[in-house]
């Protein structure tokens, strides 16, 4: 909006040139003393589409901040091209373009002005400011005022500091590495990263944690803050820079041979409607048993499978006429087939009411009381929490990059987070525009503190 009206400005008015130079030269210092007061080298702050993507860094608003920056990039670009399509209004190919920039042009802008304020409203959290400050943001020509106040008087200071608070967490994360455990899994994860914005976007970060064996382990999180990526990391699916072993043997070494001592079942159902459940069960076991086995050893194991899940008495049904907690039932089956040592799940009651949900995670209980491993991402955990022994709690830290807050027994979690449900930890750690309690970094801390003694 600001934009638009400066760009008429300047193009209708040169005695508006003055006051525009004047107020970006304001607003770079601005920018340069905010740098500054986050731990970022001020320099950033006097080149142009860097210094957007700086502040988003500032404002714990790393992802916002790149967009920042490459929408600030497209309206530079865009202006220029409009300037010059008018100066050869007598290319009729050229003026036509005109007003397609322009719409363009404005689409941009209102992208811009949206992260523009989610930045300034972070860095109002940042320095404990009151959201009326926000008024002042949402004009390019009084943003400057705020910097300047921020930046230059000692009485705003910062919640933390950018490379301090990485800093700190890496000095920690030095001392994590976990033993290997020679029955159960262990996980020692330096990092998980995908290639960003021409640098490294970091998805999980120093995990560090042995399970024994027979025990289940309820995975935590917010949005965002890892589980499915930790668990691809974990079952060799989505390879980390990390070390994976369970039951002393090597998953990323031995992928193949130790893919069948991993069973995965994923949210969503991946089976075909048209077949029935025992026919979909014998086709599992050609795939997921040995060669070796006989042919009569697969039906026997199918039997004690469907047995086992309350399946027998639907074998003959069509996959598409089971219901919701059928279906889960058979997904299950599927994996359990092969006799793997760890089982994740990947919130197996999802679309299931409180008594068919109980049910389902009795099974899984059963399971994981012959000695295996069950892992179980959940969004309703509460309702089922007494059949788990413990709780993993990954959190985005302020450069959103998932970390570990917390390994340990359920009730330790709950002395640990000073909280009774667990959906009461998973408010505390989410990000407060997510409606949590803005905590993970302070508890992502507190929890290396203490496995560092």
């Amino acid at each position: 909006m600001s934009n638009v009206l400066q760009l008429v400005l300047v193009l209708l008015f040169d005695s508006y040139r003055p006051f525009l130079i004047a107020m970006r030269c304001l607003y770079i210092l601005g920018a340069w003393a905010l740098l500054r007061k986050s731990g970022l080298p001020a320099f950033w702050s006097l080149i142009p589409w860097v210094r957007e993507y700086q502040l988003g860094r500032c404002a714990a608003r790393e992802p916002e901040g790149r967009s920042f920056c490459v929408t600030s990039m497209l309206i530079t670009i865009l202006q220029l091209a409009n300037i010059c399509f008018r100066w050869n209004s007598g290319n009729k190919t050229l003026a036509s373009l005109v007003p397609l920039i322009l719409v363009f042009l404005f689409s941009v802008m209102l992208m811009h002005f949206v992260f523009n304020i989610r930045i300034f409203a972070g860095l109002v959290h940042i320095y404990g400011v009151s959201r009326a400050w926000l008024i002042l943001c949402v004009f390019d020509e009084l943003r400057f005022i705020p910097m300047l106040i921020w930046g230059f008087l000692k009485r705003y200071q910062p919640a933390w500091k950018v490379e301090d608070l990485n800093a700190e967490m890496e000095r920690l994360a030095t001392h994590g590495r976990t033993g290997v455990l020679d029955e159960g899994l262990t996980v020692n994860l330096k990092d998980r990263h995908v290639k960003e914005f021409f640098h490294k976007k970091y998805l999980l970060k120093d995990i560090h944690m042995a399970i024994p064996q027979g025990h289940m382990v309820l995975l935590l999180g917010g949005s965002g803050a890892g589980k499915t990526t930790f668990v691809n990391a974990v079952n060799g699916y989505e390879k980390a820079d990390a070390s994976v072993t369970l039951n002393g043997k090597d998953m990323y070494r031995d992928y193949k041979r130790m893919l069948y001592e991993v069973g995965f079942v994923p949210q969503q159902e991946l089976v075909r409607g048209k077949d029935t459940v025992e026919k979909t069960l014998l086709d599992t076991a050609r795939l997921r048993l040995s060669k070796d086995i006989p042919k009569e050893e697969r039906r026997k194991r199918v039997r004690e499978v469907m047995e086992i899940f309350g399946l027998t008495p639907v074998k003959d049904n069509l996959v598409e006429k089971l219901s919701g907690g059928q279906k889960k039932r058979l997904s299950i089956s599927m994996e359990i087939l092969s006799n793997p040592s760890l089982f994740i799940l990947d919130e197996p009651d999802s679309g299931l009411d409180g008594v068919m949900a109980r049910e389902l995670f009795e099974q899984l209980r059963r399971i994981a009381d012959t000695g295996k491993i069950v892992m179980v991402i959940t969004h309703t955990p509460d309702r089922v929490i007494d059949l788990f022994d413990d709780v993993i709690v990954l959190a985005k830290d302020s450069s959103r990059t998932g970390r570990l807050a917390f390994y340990g027994s359920v009730e330790e979690a709950r002395e640990f987070f000073g909280k009774q449900t667990m959906e009461e930890i998973v408010k505390s750690i989410n990000q407060k525009e997510e409606g949590g309690d803005g905590l993970a970094d302070e508890y992502v801390l507190r929890y290396a503190e203490v496995q560092n003694g």
